[in-house]
């Protein structure tokens, strides 16, 4: 018999005196391949990032923003354009992959390069699913862009942003000296709520991995979840003794974790 599960809303954790809650507090989604620049701190690849790496999610802000940021203080270094952010290489067209961990209804999303819209999708007010793909059509640009990719939700005033750097037919540059990923995980169950689901999207490609050595493949007997492993979509793994299927393909991190991630990530057996 199949058990029941329940999702309890995770609240954000402290970590250390770094860690600060986005205002306001309700963040639940970002670009996780191409990977965004919140991505891109979550795993590691750029260090010194400051709360952003403990919740990738929660960069929320007012409608209408061109901010990485969203307009908050505390993921400034979203905005900063002296770290070099690692591009991720393109073509003509890419596909820009969501983690949403806790569903809002929607009124669109958008993308932007510098004041250009190049791409925009009906949200319809419904409940989108745990995991968003959208093709955005760049030809008639070139060479390195950052892309503002903004969700903006349908029954609020606010909007979460992700800015997502790409070399339009280009190499990938090269990322800075990468760093462990986080210790802790102050992040965020996704809301128990009915809706499309979008198909698993691709293994990101963000920066060189990080933190322990990559593990064997898992089997589909279900290995124990770890850190730093490669899953794939339809890898079963074990944690905290129960059975989990992959969603869709990703690098594991602290913070990632089956249990915080399930529906996004994950799938409970």
């Amino acid at each position: 018999m199949r058990r029941i599960v329940a999702y309890p809303l995770a609240g954000l954790a402290a970590v250390g005196s770094t860690l600060f809650v986005a205002s306001p507090a309700s963040a639940h989604g970002y670009v996780s391949s191409p990977p965004s620049r919140q991505a891109l701190c979550a795993t590691g690849t750029v260090s010194g990032c400051g709360p952003i790496q403990y919740e990738p999610q929660s960069v929320e802000g007012p409608k209408g923003l061109r901010s990485c940021d969203g307009g908050n203080q505390q993921f400034s270094a979203l905005s900063d354009e002296s770290r070099n952010w690692p591009a991720t290489a393109v073509g003509s067209s890419v596909t820009f992959n969501w983690v949403i961990t806790a569903r809002h209804r929607t009124a669109d999303w958008r993308y932007y390069v510098g004041d250009k819209l190049v791409g925009s999708f009906a949200g319809n007010n419904e409940l989108p699913g745990s995991v968003v793909n959208h093709k955005v059509d760049l030809s008639g640009l070139s060479g390195r862009r950052t892309v503002l990719a903004v969700w903006n939700i349908g029954d609020t005033a606010n909007a979460f942003y992700s800015c997502v750097d790409v070399n339009i037919g280009g190499g990938s540059g090269t990322a800075p000296p990468t760093t462990a990923p986080p210790t802790t995980a102050p992040t965020e169950e996704p809301e128990p709520t009915d809706g499309p689901t979008a198909e698993p999207s691709a293994e990101p490609t963000a920066g060189p991995p990080t933190g322990p050595a990559p593990q064997p493949e898992p089997s589909a007997g279900g290995d124990a979840w770890k850190v730093g492993r490669s899953y794939k979509a339809g890898d079963v793994v074990t944690y905290g003794g129960e059975k989990y299927r992959c969603r869709q393909a990703h690098r594991s991190i602290r913070s990632w974790e089956p249990s915080q991630f399930t529906l996004a990530l994950w799938l409970p057996l």
